[in-house]
């Protein structure tokens, strides 16, 4: 009797180790099989309009052009104070080099304002957007940027989201340095000639204010002063388009020399696409000094009494 029970006891063990030996294998098949499928499927790689969301902190999307622009802040961050600390009043090779760069753009900078000391008040906003500009439309052409990144499944199809994008390859990107050089520009004009004559460049209250007083002198003053008006109600729209031409035009020259560069590389990936790597290195520090220059230009616009 205990005998048989053995016998039945080892017979049920077998068979269980046979089911979960079947199981097991059921499910590494299954696996092989996802395995191949996924294999199978091609991964797609898009240039988007939109830059792609990587992580997500407390429903705060952090997107691959934002993480760039943090690191080329902290580059700037971290260059600036290396510099302030090795500053010399006998300076090395490194030194004077930065000085030729400072003293470049300084006498550039005075043929915009026609003042040194506007150059120098103007300099440091001005060259800030110059530095943050020029590294961000370099970053994307460095190795890995825009290749390394996570394959997600979007609606089926598998497709690589980038860890690392360009920062001035985001329209979000450039359309926030150009509202804040159209604004700093404001605040400039308004702490420079004070708040009512910047604002009578706009909406001109001050010419229909005059017409009483001149009218008797001047009898065209009636034709003349709400022209002038009319005008300033022009610069409002004029401001606005500024806003969309800086944003538009940098995002606009950097994001295609990205799709440039990734349609030379995927037709062919040796040798071809080295030369326009030189162009858009060229086309980045030229979008980025015309970024300064025109923000440059607003800001001695609007800091200059109306004539």
């Amino acid at each position: 009797m205990l005998l048989k029970k053995w016998i039945d006891l080892v017979k049920r063990m077998k068979i269980k180790n046979n089911k979960m030996t079947e199981n097991n294998q059921n499910s590494h098949n299954e696996t092989e099989v996802a395995i191949v499928q996924v294999e199978s499927q091609e991964i797609h790689h898009e240039q988007t309009l939109f830059a792609e969301p990587i992580y997500n902190y407390n429903g705060f999307p952090i997107t691959n052009s934002l993480l760039v622009s943090w690191i080329v802040v902290i580059l700037i961050i971290i260059g600036a104070i290396s510099l302030r600390v090795l500053l010399k009043k006998i300076p090395g090779k490194i030194q004077g080099a930065f000085e030729m760069i400072f003293e470049w753009f300084l006498e550039t900078f005075d043929s915009v304002t026609g003042d040194r000391k506007k150059s120098l008040m103007f300099f440091p906003l001005v060259f800030s957007f110059f530095i943050f500009i020029l590294l961000n439309n370099w970053f994307g052409l460095l190795p890995g940027i825009g290749t390394i990144g996570q394959v997600v499944n979007e609606h089926g199809k598998l497709v690589l989201i980038p860890y690392l994008r360009g920062g001035t390859a985001d329209l979000n990107t450039t359309l926030a340095l150009a509202l804040i050089a159209v604004v700093a520009s404001h605040a400039f004009g308004i702490f420079k000639i004070g708040a009512w004559t910047h604002f009578n460049k706009f909406i001109n209250i001050k010419a229909f204010l005059e017409i009483p007083k001149k009218i008797i002198k001047d009898p065209t003053i009636i034709l003349v002063n709400p022209i002038k008006a009319f005008v300033g109600i022009v610069e409002i729209v004029g401001e606005i388009a500024k806003v969309a031409s800086l944003s538009f035009r940098l995002f606009g020259n950097i994001f295609a020399g990205e799709v440039l560069l990734a349609s030379m590389a995927a037709m062919v990936a040796w040798l071809v696409p080295i030369p326009f790597i030189f162009l858009e290195l060229i086309v980045g520090v030229v979008q980025a000094l015309i970024f300064a220059l025109l923000t440059l230009a607003f800001l001695t616009i609007n800091t200059m009494e109306e004539h």
